[in-house]
């Protein structure tokens, strides 16, 4: 559960942080999480999502789209402390090349 920017839950682990989020009122999926990939764990863990947004004009799903996150741990709650969102295929791709070039992939 997400409350103030902190995700609560007893001893809870990384691997159950999500993007996931429904309407309260509606009960509606506004957001649906559609690949997860934990990329460092700890006190400062990394969490890369590939989801989906409603459409709240026509609603139907978004193209995919993938948020980097990064969270601070404390107490046994994560708190996020930095995101970067890759909108799109043409971003995602220009994004690995660059990769591939820097580390001579």
């Amino acid at each position: 559960m997400c409350i103030n920017n902190y995700y609560i839950g007893l001893h809870m682990e990384v691997e159950e942080l999500t993007v996931a989020y429904s309407d309260e009122d509606t009960g509606e999926e506004v957001i649906k999480e559609i690949g997860k990939e934990v990329l460092s764990k700890g006190a400062w863990p990394t969490v890369m999502f590939f989801y989906q947004e409603r459409d709240p004009k026509s609603g139907e799903f978004t193209e995919p789209k993938v948020s980097l996150r990064r969270y601070r741990k404390m107490a046994g709650n994560f708190k996020p402390q930095g995101k970067f969102k890759i909108t799109g295929k043409a971003q995602a791709e220009a994004i690995i090349e660059v990769l591939k070039k820097w580390y001579n992939i």
